[in-house]
């Protein structure tokens, strides 16, 4: 069967599941994207991963990588193998040298796990197929949303009395702090292991240093 090659192209809270987050898996050389429900715990041990922020105490997929290296086991690859009823299945393959086996996980696990080794991850095509959204689909819907707001502003042009203006949005609190002090935040969050919050603070970082 052939895998097709994923990317991670973003971690963002769920809109739909409160306390969950939305993985989103990109197709590497094609248009479709893959977004999987995960829980908090997850989404904190794959953000602070991506991130290169090292926790205070080793995580349970931190533990997975050590105890495997010490018995000389390497992961090869990560599998998203399956969708049933709604469930994504997948499979990380390992190797001890001698032989290669495969052990059943979900995707969340597989995905952290695959990145502490920095193994590539796959899917195969009915997965994609049944649970892919296509990018030109998004683009559609975004610029028939724009021609929507264009013509509520043209409908504005005339002697009607213009509505009342929406309040805008706060802005966030990180904006008016400087720099010194995310600095220390940064440090804070991760005394305290809120790994969520400090992944937040270190884009905040990386904006501003960029």
């Amino acid at each position: 069967m052939k895998k097709i090659p994923l990317e991670i192209l973003g971690l963002s809270s769920s809109q739909s599941q409160s306390g969950s987050f939305a993985l989103i898996l990109g197709e590497k050389h094609g248009n479709r994207r893959l977004p999987i429900i995960i829980g908090m715990f997850e989404a904190q041990s794959i953000a602070i991963q991506i991130e290169k922020i090292s926790p205070n105490r080793p995580l349970t997929h931190d533990l997975f990588k050590a105890f495997a290296e010490h018995v000389h086991v390497v992961i090869i690859e990560v599998v998203i193998s399956d969708l049933k009823e709604g469930v994504f299945y997948s499979r990380i393959v390992c190797s001890d040298g001698a032989t290669t086996f495969e052990i059943d996980a979900r995707p969340s696990d597989a995905i952290a796990i695959g990145l502490r080794f920095g193994v590539p991850i796959f899917t195969v095509e009915s997965v994609l197929s049944e649970a892919g959204i296509i990018l030109s689909d998004l683009d559609e819907a975004g610029e028939e949303d724009e021609d929507d707001q264009d013509r509520d502003d043209d409908d504005d042009d005339d002697d009607s009395p213009s509505p009342t203006p929406r309040p805008t949005e706060p802005r966030e609190p990180s904006g008016q702090v400087p720099v010194e002090e995310l600095s220390k935040m940064l440090a804070q969050a991760l005394d305290k292991e809120d790994y969520e919050k400090a992944a937040k603070i270190r884009d905040e970082l990386n904006k501003r240093n960029g």
